[in-house]
């Protein structure tokens, strides 16, 4: 009888010592959420860059400058 106590008393702490609290695991998903926002934000500069290259590059002409707006419109949709 002592044996099978005792597993039960192992197995009740490793299953409350298994199970993460409701505060780690929204810590958790903040972080994801704050990496998720990173990622978008880099890639918002990247666009931005790129668009400055292609306008510096168009130089006077207005229909280069034109296609180059593809950049600006993608990196305002990641807002």
């Amino acid at each position: 009888m002592k044996i099978i106590k005792m597993i039960a008393v192992v197995a009740a702490i490793g299953l409350l010592t298994a199970c993460a609290t409701p505060q780690e695991k929204a810590a958790n998903a903040q972080a994801g959420a704050y990496e998720a926002q990173e990622k978008i934000a880099k890639e918002r500069l990247k666009l931005v860059d790129k668009y400055q290259a292609c306008v510096n590059s168009a130089g006077a002409d207005q229909q280069k400058a034109a296609a180059c707006d593809s950049y600006l419109k993608s990196a305002d949709a990641l807002k």
